[in-house]
């Protein structure tokens, strides 16, 4: 089972000649950004790349990591020497999970809908123009590649992605589409605008979005928007199928109505 890499937002570079903002903490947005200058492409980092990928002089970066090192969120791999991310990092990241009134509610609605499908099921949140991963639960199925909480995916050609973009108007779905970079991660993705926007539009008359092989080949993707009691998409629920047990007609007919149902059950108890 391979492991998807996260499509996480390049590291925010420093501009240490900036104006000054009499509120604004600079060593703090030197310490995030090197943070997260780690990533799934970026597992381990020398000081010199963490300084270009941030945009830090060596010596600022020097000192930011120095302490990160001591607060215990950095550390230096035991064999390699190079700099790595410590298990304390995972609190930034847990806190804002376990606070989560979306993860909150959906646990027990999570199970049931994996239990009835026998698939992963996934609620999601926007960030910007991807969806990030909230809460799952696992199939005990083989599943081809794995997608772990905390890893963000592309709004436009994901089924999570468009149903919440379902949910708001028209021109301001093509806003956020137009914005968006839309490389074609496969052979399958829509890029154009318009073509999502209608993928969109049917999301709205049939209460679910699909994905078939536009984000990772053999894997398929169901979801239905999750909303607050005034009406406004707050995420998404979503299955993911994998093309080696479902065609997308069977997928549309055995799991849509419980993946609609189970979205229903969740916005009604979202009291945020």
């Amino acid at each position: 089972m391979a492991t998807r890499k996260p499509t996480a937002a390049p590291a925010p570079k420093v501009d240490e000649d900036k104006p000054a903002d009499p509120l604004f903490n600079q060593s703090l947005e030197k310490g995030l950004a090197v943070l997260r200058a780690f990533d799934a492409s970026h597992r381990t980092l020398t000081l010199a790349e963490l300084a270009e990928l941030t945009g830090m002089t060596k010596g600022s970066a020097q000192r930011t990591v120095h302490t990160l090192q001591v607060l215990g969120y950095v550390g230096k791999h035991p064999r390699t020497r190079r700099f790595q991310l410590l298990p304390r990092a995972m609190e930034i990241g847990a806190n804002y999970l376990v606070g989560h009134p979306l993860v909150q509610v959906s646990h027990p609605y999570l199970a049931q809908l994996t239990h009835a499908s026998g698939e992963t099921a996934n609620v999601t949140e926007p960030v910007g123009t991807d969806m990030l991963y909230l809460a799952q639960l696992t199939t005990s199925k083989h599943i081809p590649v794995f997608t772990p909480v905390g890893m963000r995916i592309p709004m436009y050609c994901s089924s999570c992605g468009r149903a919440w973009l379902s949910m708001l108007p028209d021109e301001q779905v093509r806003q956020i589409l137009q914005t968006s970079p839309r490389p074609a991660r496969t052979q399958h993705t829509l890029t154009d605008v318009d073509a999502i926007l209608e993928q969109v539009r049917q999301c709205r008359q049939v209460g679910y979005a699909t994905n078939s092989e536009e984000l990772f080949l053999g894997d398929m993707g169901l979801a239905a928007p999750l909303v607050d009691r005034q009406g406004q998409p707050v995420g998404a629920l979503h299955l993911s199928p994998p093309t080696s047990r479902w065609t997308m007609e069977e997928a549309r007919q055995k799991l849509a109505p419980m993946l609609i149902e189970s979205a229903r059950a969740i916005s009604s108890t979202i009291a945020f």
